[in-house]
């Protein structure tokens, strides 16, 4: 009996064998391709959002003599223009802050922030650190701003530019793969050759046009 089967022609056509091979095998290596995308699109998001809170703080930070509110449209120009390839304005928040020492003596000594400004179109966020105006008259910042064990402050008459920026970040295959995922980086500079770290408005761009943190708007979409 086995030895009738062998002689037929239907045991003999391997023709289909690699067609049958590929269709096991390809859903596999699909699956395994898109993850390897996602993985290497979120690597690439982490990046970018690492570089554009260095940037942020950097640039805020090199403004000389004052820093003007003209100078924060530039800043945050800047970001829109480093986080197009991932879209970020719409999905991101950042929080500028400059933070000194608030010149109290005794129990309310400390440190305060002056300004703040914010850029982005995600009403999800805000600052885990204070708002405009925290430790001005108290100690309630005394230890300095940012992730417990690695607060920072300002000394004498610097001034620090701390940003945060806080990423939704958008899959570019699926959400399975990592789940929904928020990007956060901060990163501090200490103002240079600046001894007056009050913001100007020497064009006197209108309130309601200025880059608070009562707004939520993007380079695209402009406070109005």
């Amino acid at each position: 009996m086995i030895d009738r089967f062998k002689n037929l022609p239907i045991v003999e056509d391997t023709s289909g064998l690699a067609l049958l091979e590929f269709a096991f095998t390809a859903p596999v290596m699909l699956l395994i391709g898109m993850a390897g995308m996602e993985t290497a699109n979120l690597a690439i998001a982490h990046l970018q959002v690492s570089q554009i809170a260095m940037l942020v703080a950097d640039n805020a930070s090199r403004a000389r003599e004052s820093i003007d509110e003209a100078d924060i449209r530039e800043i945050f120009t800047g970001a829109d223009l480093t986080g197009d390839a991932i879209d970020f304005s719409p999905n991101a928040r950042i929080i500028l802050s400059s933070l000194e020492t608030n010149g109290r003596t005794g129990s309310d000594k400390g440190q305060w922030i002056r300004w703040q400004r914010c850029y982005g179109g995600n009403t999800n966020f805000s600052s885990s650190h204070g708002a405009e105006g925290d430790g001005r008259y108290n100690s309630s910042l005394n230890g300095g701003i940012g992730r417990p064990g690695k607060k920072i402050s300002a000394a004498g008459s610097t001034a620090i530019n701390f940003a945060e920026v806080i990423y939704d970040y958008k899959p570019l295959v699926s959400d399975r793969f990592f789940g929904e995922t928020v990007i956060r980086y901060e990163s501090a500079f200490v103002a240079r050759e600046r001894d007056d770290h009050a913001m100007k408005n020497a064009s006197k761009i209108p309130d309601n046009e200025l880059w608070k943190c009562s707004t939520y708007a993007t380079i695209d979409n402009p406070p109005s």
